[in-house]
């Protein structure tokens, strides 16, 4: 048992044996078997969305509430260990989190029908077309300002000191920035459901 939880991968992997013995045994007892339709596929497509969302969101929330704030708290020569292991991980984990909530959420939208009809914020589907521009705002800034700067930051690629400090605020920015768009976002996307067509 132990074994399970040495590795993020062993547990999300036990995560999902879990899962399909959770919905087996629903299954068996219920006497209704879970058929892969579309249905079900949507459904499964959204729990994908949602898990990666938490994942993007968590590590945005982490970056801005937790980890940037406390820095300047930690001592000098203890800030290496945050650079150099810590904050690339984190990194790693925040934009493929970002990647994989955005393409989930417009396969999604596909397979529901509505992609169209939300990029293009055509009548009832306003507040879910909000909420996916506002994510895809969110994942440019990710992979196209915070990620490169961070970069630079981390020593992750050659910059000279002056490039490390000129990367430092629109990283900060654009990161502070997506937390502020976060809010907004995910209403947009969890009231939808509740919005009059």
């Amino acid at each position: 048992m132990g074994a399970i939880f040495t590795s993020p991968g062993r547990t999300v992997g036990a995560g999902v044996v879990l899962l399909i013995i959770i919905l087996v045994l629903i299954g068996a007892v219920t006497g209704q078997w879970t058929k892969i339709d579309h249905a079900w596929a949507t459904f499964a497509m959204r729990w994908l969305h949602v898990i990666s969302g938490v994942l993007w969101i968590g590590l945005l929330w982490y970056l801005n509430f937790v980890q940037v704030p406390t820095m300047p708290s930690i001592p000098v020569e203890n800030r290496s260990a945050i650079s150099k292991f810590i904050a690339p991980n984190v990194l790693f984990y925040f934009r493929y989190g970002a990647l994989a909530t955005v393409i989930t959420g417009l396969l999604l939208a596909w397979m529901q029908g509505y992609i169209l009809n939300a990029l293009m914020l055509q009548k009832g589907f306003v507040m879910i077309g909000i909420g996916m521009w506002m994510a895809l705002i969110m994942a440019f800034n990710v992979w196209f300002i915070i990620w490169p700067n961070q970069q630079k930051i981390l020593g992750l690629v050659p910059a000279t000191d002056e490039q490390k400090a000129a990367a430092a605020k629109p990283a900060l920015y654009a990161s502070r920035f997506n937390t502020m768009f976060s809010i907004g976002m995910l209403y947009c996307m969890v009231a939808q459901q509740n919005m009059p067509v």
